[in-house]
């Protein structure tokens, strides 16, 4: 078939089957998906064999909850934040922190701190290095924001999630951090490592096949906000990792990759009730003002949250 028999029988399919009235929004954008797609099985000749075993790969993908690391493994997610960006330049916001992928690992609810948390449990004291980040939250006019709030999340040293990974404490390595009077925020941890994908799971298969490995540097997610300041969503990533700008995610950006710095004095040591070296970052973010220009800074996406007190169950958060 030729593109403008595509397009006729696509809209005989979609708009023109209408017996009622239809979401404008929803109808235009299942117009435009299921012609492009038409027309890319047209013009790659896919075969039914193949057509269906994308549609049982997609379905097992999302039984597996994996298609959230299929977006970022693709760079659907990486798009959508060069999107962002570029909607932010028109609006003439510039000069913030960089923005990079949420991935699909946040859990609502992490118990907070007033300008200090301690993230990990001190399950993996012994095998990993302390690290201590700390840093000031800026508004766009360069001044320190009181009261901002820090959400920040890592893996442990096995690459894994506490909720997501049952063996972890509740909230292992998740706080979130309500900037002091001088907007600063610290909190203390455990250097993460890097991770890749499940083996044998959906992303990891398509990697394969597409010729690329699924391993992520050691990072630390977080989402910065503040009352009349766009919300931010970021991470940094852990300098000297070996795959620092080979991330299968894409989300490495210029800008985010802070000096690690190892502290062995005896004295610091010892006023931080330490008997070995540990690592220090030091990280500022700045937050851009609210501006009616720019599109919504808040994604609405289905996340984790905390237990519900009824069921103990984890909840989805919108």
């Amino acid at each position: 078939m030729t593109h403008s028999e595509i397009e006729a029988l696509v809209k005989g399919f979609i708009v023109d089957a209408a017996d009622r009235p239809a979401n404008p929004r929803v109808q235009q954008v299942v117009l435009r998906l299921t012609t492009d797609l038409f027309k890319a099985i047209e013009d790659l000749d896919l075969q039914p064999s193949e057509i269906w075993q994308g549609l049982e790969y997609l379905s097992a993908a999302g039984a597996a909850q994996e298609l959230g690391l299929i977006a970022p493994g693709i760079g659907l997610e990486r798009f959508i934040d060069i999107r962002s960006d570029e909607a932010e330049a028109r609006a003439g916001l510039a000069g913030g922190t960089p923005r990079t992928i949420e991935g699909p690992l946040y859990v609502a609810g992490a118990p907070v701190g007033e300008g200090f948390a301690r993230l990990d449990d001190g399950t993996e004291s012994g095998e990993g290095e302390v690290l201590f980040m700390q840093g000031t939250v800026h508004g766009d006019d360069g001044k320190p924001l009181a009261g901002a709030r820090v959400e920040v999340w890592h893996a442990n040293l096995k690459g894994n999630y506490s909720f997501f990974d049952k063996s972890q404490s509740a909230f292992n390595l998740r706080r979130t951090i309500v900037t002091d009077d001088n907007g600063r925020y610290q909190f203390r941890s455990i250097v993460p490592m890097g991770y890749g994908c499940p083996p044998g799971g959906s992303t990891q298969r398509l990697l394969d096949l597409l010729g690329r490995h699924g391993r992520r540097p050691a990072h630390i997610h977080f989402f910065v906000s503040a009352p009349g300041h766009r919300k931010l969503t970021t991470q940094i990533n852990i300098d000297g990792d070996e795959y620092l700008w080979d991330d299968f995610a894409f989300a490495s950006r210029e800008g985010l990759v802070p000096a690690v710095k190892r502290i062995d004095d005896p004295a610091e040591l010892a006023s931080r009730g330490l008997d070995k070296p540990f690592a220090s970052i030091d990280f500022d973010f700045r937050l851009y003002g609210e501006c009616a220009a720019a599109p919504a800074d808040e994604v609405a996406r289905r996340r984790a949250a905390a237990p519900t007190p009824e069921t103990g169950t984890l909840r989805a958060a919108a």
